[in-house]
């Protein structure tokens, strides 16, 4: 069950994603948890040693919570994590290490697009790049995926303290240009989980995803709601 959480207390609590419990892994879509119980989802998405695994360790303050390997691609599986609203962070395998076999690498793409283009519970995308190497053609490719489905994507650059000041602002500035044409769908900011720089930012936009769906539950409830015992329905009550 997804249990809204006043942004108030989402401040004073330090973290949104404090807490997190893994929950599940799946390998095909068929074994994706039913859509009916699942809850909202916010998927994290990135090349493999971009520094995904280490970003949803540091947005968490867990050290351990996601799997930081030493070999890039070894995660297959899409993991869920359950926070303590409700809502589900989704780690999807890490894409474009040249060591896979090209038929691992088939099947996780056929995984990522599923789950990126299909599911209904996936509210929003946060797509991990290395910020001396953005916008690679699998980082494009994966917008061109989801940006049908007209939901946003928040673009964390990694790593920003192996770049001087100077660097990381021009990176963020040319991302932010080359991302002008997706409107506010595509947004970007700097993060890096060695100086924990970045967390809050990346809370504030996410988070309002949640209050978002929140907003548009509760509208879809008020709609559904059935009338009142004894109010005329165009009909008699027995």
């Amino acid at each position: 069950m997804f249990i809204p959480q006043d942004p108030r207390a989402r401040t004073m609590s330090s973290s949104l994603f404090r807490h997190a419990v893994f929950e599940t892994s799946v390998a095909k879509p068929i074994n994706l948890p039913p859509a009916a119980v699942a809850g909202p989802e916010i998927a994290f998405a990135g090349r493999s040693n971009a520094g995904k695994s280490s970003a949803i360790n540091t947005l968490a303050g867990h050290t351990r919570l996601a799997f930081v390997s030493k070999t890039p691609g070894r995660t297959q599986l899409i993991n869920f994590f359950r926070l303590p609203n409700g809502a589900c962070m989704v780690d999807l395998p890490g894409y474009g290490y040249a060591a896979v076999p090209e038929a691992v690498r088939k099947q996780w793409r056929g995984l990522l697009e599923h789950y990126l283009t299909r599911r209904e519970n996936l509210i929003g995308l946060v797509l991990i790049m290395d910020s001396r190497r953005p916008l690679t053609d699998l980082d494009i490719q994966m917008i061109h995926w989801f940006v049908p489905t007209g939901n946003p994507i928040h673009i964390l650059l990694t790593k920003s303290d192996k770049l001087s000041r100077q660097e990381a602002t021009l990176t963020l500035r040319q991302v932010r240009e080359a991302i002008a044409a997706y409107g506010g769908q595509v947004t970007v900011q700097l993060f890096s989980s060695l100086k924990k720089t970045g967390i809050e930012e990346a809370e504030s936009v996410i988070g309002a995803w949640l209050d978002e769906e929140t907003d548009e539950s509760d509208e879809t409830a008020e709609k559904e709601e059935p009338p009142v015992k004894g109010e005329k329905t165009g009909g008699q009550l027995p």
